[in-house]
């Protein structure tokens, strides 16, 4: 985008450089009548509008297109345009798309412009994706976020730009948040396998099977099953295929497990396990076998 930027800003430069030059007529001889004869068209320097001198929405399109630090650069040429507030609100929105403070934005109570606020909830996320527990405190003295646990979940859940590891961090400490944030999740018509990588893509899993993963699953249960009724599956056969999942994904992918379990193995322990049928087994094994790891990450999760 970066580069793309550059060659726009170029182009307008040229344009400009183009049409302060003084027009030499007089000292050229007339070539028109001559070039219409040879067929030759003299192709001149690529020249790009002037945004500002364009409709105010046309200028819009092309900028939204950029991001902000592309968007920062612009406004050394169309300052007006670039630093419009339609602009500011939609990268925000793409990035965090719920936080409190965009309420106050809306009723224009908030002593604060969106570009503001992009840069402010921009700092919190570096901050909180080194501290989680600073950042945190950072979006709420700043008025980003309000010190409200149904606020926080649902801020943390709407953000694309948070560390797994660090959410993961911040859940295990407040448990509160952690119950709101599944309680958002969806996972309608979903295969259990992909259902488990959405989650995990989100909050990254712990080390060991402590409490904390044990609460995790056993409330990624409670949401698959409402979004999955016609499947037929108890939340505790949900609980022990996820188990059986992670444990899988360890033995597949994990160079120090020699001897990989079959699929037919697998679907003799699930059997003895839990009441599920053989061929819904050997999806599961067969998802886990072509698609590695459940957690998406390095083979550790199970082990200890």
């Amino acid at each position: 985008m970066g580069g793309q930027l550059s060659v726009l800003m170029r182009m307008h430069a040229e344009s400009v450089q183009n049409h302060s030059r003084a027009p030499e007529e007089d000292d050229q001889p007339d070539r028109s009548t001559e070039d219409r004869q040879s067929g030759e068209v003299a192709a001149g320097p690529a020249k790009f509008p002037d945004l500002s001198e364009l409709p105010a929405e046309l200028g819009l399109e092309v900028l939204k297109h950029l991001d902000a630090t592309d968007l920062c650069l612009a406004a050394c040429v169309w300052q007006n345009l670039a630093e419009d507030e339609i602009l500011w609100q939609g990268l925000c929105k793409d990035q965090w798309r719920y936080a409190s403070v965009y309420r106050r934005l809306r009723a224009g109570g908030a002593d604060r412009s969106y570009r503001h606020t992009y840069l402010q909830l921009d700092e919190g996320t570096l901050t909180f994706n080194a501290d989680p527990f600073s950042g945190m405190q950072y979006f709420i003295s700043r008025g980003l976020v309000d010190d409200d646990p149904a606020e926080i979940a649902m801020f943390l859940h709407s953000s694309s730009q948070m560390n797994p590891q660090q959410m993961r961090r911040y859940l295990d400490q407040r448990r509160d948040v952690m119950t709101l944030v599944m309680d958002l999740q969806n996972y309608r018509d979903q295969f259990l396998p992909a259902a488990l990588r959405k989650l995990f893509s989100k909050v990254q899993p712990p080390e060991d099977r402590g409490n904390y993963l044990q609460t995790m699953l056993d409330k990624f249960s409670v949401k698959f099953c409402q979004g999955n009724p016609q499947l037929g599956l108890s939340t505790d056969t949900v609980y022990i295929l996820c188990f059986s999942l992670i444990m899988l994904s360890v033995d597949l992918t994990s160079p120090h497990v020699k001897n990989k379990m079959s699929k037919r193995e697998f679907i003799r322990n699930v059997r003895h396990a839990a009441a599920v049928d053989d061929v819904l087994s050997g999806h599961l094994y067969d998802d886990i076998y072509l698609r590695g790891h459940i957690a998406g990450r390095r083979p550790a999760l199970g082990c200890r």
